[in-house]
């Protein structure tokens, strides 16, 4: 009944008057392009990572006009076999190229003088019309060599059958990967010709190589055979000329004899065909997901597979690193100390995943800062709340972002995340909540303690989830990194952060400030004392400084987020509450003293490898200090002074 169907389905495409074909071609592809988001999405984003210098309307141009070849390609596969020979031949032609090919083949076989002969292995990609390939002998003016086509068979046996006979039609013999292997060696082995698609998402089986940038899973079939047999490695590819009508084309690969460097070469032919013209790109099929083998969510983000032929694709290049094309976009806590505290990872995510394009989105405030970091390669500030903001984010759709992690877990950031259109969108999910705008999630496990252990193995075990497979790097950024053109830390410099913005009770008292500022000004007669702090911390920091008969000077609310990292960095040492300047401080080597109250320093202490010492009231628990006004001055001087003793 199915081959029944098909039959007269092919009958009746096949007897079709062309305009009538060419108008049913265009309304189904102009169906695929608008009528399905997501086929559409997946155009779209291809040809934007591949042109992205291209405008949006020559994207949609390309994009519209790939779908309506893919349609006009699948209803000649589905007619040939009910196109006569006779109008197959007045449809399809041979290039001088092919011509002359064939004829310097045939002169090598018939004579000995021309050389030894040689197999042939050609390669052909998904352009439109390359069903017509199979009769490639009713094209060509002498006879074709003997040719074999390695195929992937269907899944039904019956469609299969139907499509086999159709392909073999004019003599093209059709060898199963399943089954045809030795057939195909066999060919080779008498200096015969095998041709096969060279596809780019062969999934883990394939080998890591690049396509317009970007990282994909390539088969080695092709090279493999050329290099074992020595064959002449060829690709066959149709021109399209008009609806149904084709121009049979080959091109040597010039290679270095290598497999490896024969499947580089093939793709390195591909984009340098593609990038050719508009009509050359509008062939080839962008609705299909190229590009996905290294989108499994538990591997998003590390590069794997069974063979790697990135350093030799890049060295064919001549570039030194992966450029960066996969978009992985970030959505940053709300803190600063939180934010330092992910700094780790995103240098774990740069080494993990080279090809990564990271873009941050992070509150305004801190965007100047992580721009001069050098961590990401955007950084997109996010507007203030409401509903510009998610007008915003849905603008962003058109950037086609690759994968969104979040560190928030907030219903307004997965709600953020979800009008992005982003496929892939990551967060972590406590006990009891449910993220259901996010695509995938790690559940937090039940054994993790989150008051033992700290927020950034938390994180660390979420981003390991989804593939993550670097360590954070933990060492301090050196201030170079930001551009902070300061002088060398200086001992006699103390800063002191007083406030504490979004938490008063996080607050060492003034009272004990003040102590504390004369005690060391009395000890140390060279020392000066800078107070660091937001606007909102004016009032603490002027209560401090108030009539002290010591050098103050008051900073609070009189610098943005890179001058008080300057500022920071030309510190001996950083008395502090628990606060984002103290992470700051950390991450930039700056010698800390923390002093903790209700907050936990086992969870979010400073992570990086600096001088750090930590004071929580006596009495208390490690994971809960208590009340900061039993923390004596005397005891806090006493740690400062052994820190401005040992401390370079």
């Amino acid at each position: 009944m199915l081959e029944l169907i098909l039959n007269t389905l092919a009958w009746i495409v096949a007897h079709l008057p062309e305009p009538l074909l060419r108008c049913l071609a265009a309304g189904l592809g102009d169906l695929v392009f608008f009528g399905s988001r997501r086929r559409r999405e997946l155009v779209l984003s291809n040809l934007q990572h591949a042109f992205e210098d291209k405008p949006a309307a020559w994207h949609r141009a390309i994009g519209r006009e790939s779908c309506r070849r893919l349609v006009e390609t699948g209803l000649f596969s589905l007619a040939m076999p009910f196109i006569s020979e006779r109008r197959l031949r007045g449809m399809l032609r041979a290039s001088a190229g092919l011509e002359a090919g064939l004829a310097a083949y045939r002169e090598a076989l018939s004579s000995t003088e021309a050389g030894a002969p040689y197999p042939l292995v050609f390669a052909t990609a998904h352009l439109c019309g390359w069903e017509s390939q199979t009769a490639i002998r009713l094209a060509v003016s002498a006879p074709f060599p003997e040719f074999g086509t390695i195929y992937r068979p269907l899944d039904n046996p019956a469609v299969d059958a139907w499509v086999k006979r159709s392909r073999e039609r004019f003599g093209m013999r059709l060898l199963s990967r399943k089954e045809g292997f030795q057939e195909a060696m066999k060919l080779l082995r008498h200096n015969g010709g095998v041709s096969l698609l060279f596809d780019q998402n062969a999934g883990f089986q394939g080998a890591l190589s690049t396509l317009f940038g970007r990282v994909c899973s390539t088969t080695e079939l092709a090279g493999l055979l050329a290099e074992k047999f020595h064959a002449r490695l060829y690709v066959i590819f149709p021109r399209r000329l008009a609806f149904w009508r084709v121009e049979l084309d080959v091109a040597r690969i010039v290679h270095d004899g290598t497999a490896a460097g024969m499947t580089i070469a093939l793709n390195r032919w591909l984009e340098s065909h593609l990038s050719s013209s508009d009509d050359a790109c509008a062939s080839w099929l962008w609705a299909h997901d190229r590009w996905r083998n290294q989108d499994i969510p538990a591997r998003r983000l590390r590069l794997e597979a069974k063979r790697n032929l990135l350093g030799s694709d890049l060295q064919s290049r001549g570039l030194a690193a992966l450029p960066r094309k996969t978009r992985l976009w970030i959505r940053l806590p709300n803190w600063l100390g939180d934010v330092v505290m992910v700094l780790p990872l995103l240098r774990a995510l740069r080494t993990s995943r080279p090809d990564a394009q990271i873009t941050l989105l992070a509150q305004a405030p801190f965007c100047p800062l992580l721009e001069l970091s050098g961590l990401a390669d955007r950084v997109r500030p996010l507007p203030p709340p409401g509903p510009r903001r998610f007008l915003h984010f849905w603008r962003l759709r058109h950037e086609y972002p690759d994968c969104f992690l979040l560190f928030p877990t907030s219903f307004r950031g997965d709600l953020e995340a979800w009008l992005t259109r982003c496929r892939q969108r990551f967060g972590l999910a406590r006990p009891g909540s449910r993220r259901p705008l996010l695509t995938h999630t790690w559940p937090v496990p039940g054994h993790f303690d989150e008051e033992s252990r700290h927020q950034i193995k938390l994180w660390e075990e979420y981003l390991r989830h989804f593939g993550l497979d670097a360590p954070p790097d933990l060492s301090p950024l050196a201030p170079a990194l930001f551009g902070l053109q300061s002088p060398q830390s200086n001992r006699s410099i103390i800063g002191l952060i007083c406030g504490s913005e979004n938490n008063p009770e996080k607050r060492w008292p003034v009272d004990c400030w003040r102590t504390l500022v004369t005690q060391l000004a009395a000890s140390r007669p060279a020392a000066r004392f800078r107070l660091f702090g937001t606007a909102n911390d004016r009032p603490v920091t002027s209560a401090v400084a108030h009539n002290l008969r010591a050098p103050v000077e008051d900073l609070a609310g009189r610098t943005d987020l890179t001058a008080f990292a300057a500022r920071l960095t030309e510190c001996g040492l950083l008395v502090t509450n628990d606060t984002g300047g103290m992470h700051l401080a950390n991450a930039l080597g700056v010698p800390v003293l923390a002093l903790f109250g209700p907050t936990n320093p086992q969870r979010t202490g400073p992570v990086f490898q600096a001088p750090v010492r930590i004071l929580q009231p006596p009495g208390g628990p490690p994971t809960r200090g208590g009340n900061l006004a039993s923390l004596r001055p005397e005891t806090v001087f006493a740690a400062v002074d052994e820190m401005l003793g040992t401390s370079n």
